[in-house]
């Protein structure tokens, strides 16, 4: 028996087991079947009981789902009550989502706006916090709600008290100025940046998990992880640092454009920046799961979650990225 439930799962059971119907009770919650579905046998493992009997037909509870129903409805009632108890209950109070930065074709900004259509009722705020490592410090004392970025680069005791749904291997790209050596082609292989110093957000305390990234990759290469600029903050900001000091960015494929500079994507390899939607463990919002079923629905539509055979990412990462919350 484990020593915490996720109320989370609890509500899926509840759900499925006020209905009987999987696919009736995921629209309720906002969730895709196959999340719900996953929940459900999470919890039982969590329990070491089977809770429902499934057939083609229809979906019973079992002895053990009869026995659970009363301590779960005693359980989420309790957490609706305290809730209501500081003013408001999750699902009036609005949700907070960083999406790093501005950027309608960015795919943290695509998950949020899909997350909107579907639980239109919701109220999900974007926040721009640049980096998951400062955005991870907001949720754990809770002025954030969700946030996207490199899991793995967090730190472990960190990690431990957050939760994460893969959403995307990012290829990487590099902007580089408009008259760089390296502007005219095409695509950019790695090997052509030797002897470059790449700015990949070092001295910034907010983005470490994009620094360390850029290390993995660029070690043994003969390229340079260029040392801090200035910190800026705003699209504009950063775009003047940056032509002032026509250093190339690693960036990520759908980056936006800038003033005097191109995008190029990396290839030979293809590096890619592996994407987690992050929240921190045991938050109950049906933004949240309207965010999770969003995320889900554009990896299956964009084919999010194929790994190139061609593609670059660190084992770590890699491990994570084949998990699910």
């Amino acid at each position: 028996m484990p020593a915490h439930l996720d109320p989370r799962l609890l509500r899926a059971f509840l759900a499925v087991a006020e209905d009987l119907h999987f696919t009736r009770a995921a629209a309720r919650l906002y969730v895709a079947q196959q999340a719900l579905s996953r929940d459900i046998r999470r919890l039982e493992r969590e329990l070491g009981a089977d809770l429902f009997v499934r057939t083609t037909r229809q979906v019973t509870l079992t002895p053990d789902g009869e026995r659970l129903l009363p301590y779960a409805r005693r359980a989420l009632e309790a957490q609706d009550e305290l809730l209501a108890a500081f003013g408001r209950t999750d699902a009036e109070r609005p949700l907070l989502v960083d999406v790093n930065s501005p950027g309608p074709g960015l795919a943290a900004e695509r998950v949020l706006a899909l997350a909107r259509e579907l639980a239109p009722d919701c109220e999900l705020m974007a926040r721009f916090e640049s980096g998951l490592t400062g955005a991870a410090a907001e949720l754990l004392a809770g002025r954030l709600d969700a946030s996207f970025g490199r899991f793995a680069g967090l730190d472990p005791a960190v990690r431990a008290r957050l939760e994460q749904q893969p959403v995307r291997y990012e290829p990487m790209a590099v902007i580089l100025p408009e008259d760089h050596r390296l502007a005219a082609l095409e695509a950019v292989p790695l090997d052509a940046l030797a002897g470059e110093q790449v700015y990949a957000g070092a001295g910034n305390p907010r983005t470490l998990e994009w620094t360390d990234l850029a290390r993995q990759l660029f070690e043994g290469r003969g390229i340079e992880v260029a040392a801090p600029a200035p910190l800026a903050v705003g699209a504009e900001e950063f775009q003047r640092i940056m032509a002032k000091t026509r250093t190339p960015v690693l960036a990520a494929v759908d980056f936006p454009a800038m003033p005097k500079s191109i995008l190029r994507p990396l290839v030979d390899p293809v590096p890619l920046s592996p994407l987690s939607l992050v929240w921190r463990k045991g938050l109950m919002h049906r933004g949240l799961e309207a965010l999770r079923t969003a995320a889900t629905r554009l990896a299956a539509e964009e084919g999010w979650l194929e790994c190139p055979s061609e593609g670059w990412i660190p084992a770590t990462d890699a491990l994570i990225m084949m998990s699910r919350a």
